[in-house]
């Protein structure tokens, strides 16, 4: 039976929401606030930090240790009215609860922050658990070490996991390490990058018809 890792930000809810670009906009704000960095500095600093260490957060802490409170830096990013972006979604619950197997969150964000979401979003109950960035020890996606945590926390194994993800580094590395990555991507993909996952879907709506039986057979 497949466990399922979903991730939360960009794939159980859409970019289109405007959510993602409120938290990114604070994420640039605690930068410029904590660094003295300007707009463009600060998102610079982001691109690079998250492109070398996988988050902002992990970068903030590899490079500037003494200004890192991952505390203070999720909630400062996650202060944010989640009713003014989202609301509940049947259509994202009867195709969670399509999925055979236990159901995880898999986020880098924080767990308080994670289960505001879920709820705001009404699919709370349908998953065991919620493996955040504290549990993985602020490791976080793509690093092999937040796989390993998650598999851990979960009591499964590599064979049984699949990830969703709508990063491309996410889902390729969780490939690497033996899980079926699907990628949540609804653009045309270069062939590298498709091949490097093993199935593409243009929304979390579609696992069902696209992914399930393809995973049953393959386990």
């Amino acid at each position: 039976m497949p466990v399922w890792f979903l991730d939360l930000d960009g794939t159980l809810y859409a970019d289109a929401t405007g959510l993602w670009a409120v938290i990114s906009h604070r994420i640039n704000l605690y930068l410029q606030q904590r660094m003295g960095l300007s707009a463009a500095a600060a998102q610079q600093t982001r691109q690079r930090w998250v492109s070398t260490y996988g988050t902002t957060l992990r970068g903030l802490m590899a490079e500037h240790p003494h200004l890192a409170d991952p505390a203070a830096y999720f909630a400062f990013a996650h202060d944010v009215p989640l009713g003014k972006y989202l609301q509940p979604d049947p259509r994202l619950r009867a195709t969670l609860l399509q999925l055979p197997g236990a159901r995880w969150l898999f986020t880098n964000a924080d767990a308080p922050y994670a289960r505001r979401v879920l709820r705001t979003l009404g699919v709370e109950d349908v998953f065991a658990g919620v493996v955040d960035i504290f549990a993985t020890g602020l490791w976080p996606k793509p690093k092999p070490r937040a796989y390993h945590q998650a598999l851990a926390l979960s009591h499964a194994r590599a064979s049984e996991a699949v990830l969703v993800d709508d990063r491309w580094e996410n889902a390729a590395a969780a490939h690497r390490e033996g899980w079926y990555a699907v990628w949540v991507h609804s653009h045309t993909a270069a062939p590298a990058r498709r091949d490097a996952v093993d199935a593409v879907i243009p929304a979390i709506y579609a696992l069902p018809q696209q992914v399930v039986q393809q995973v049953q057979s393959e386990g």
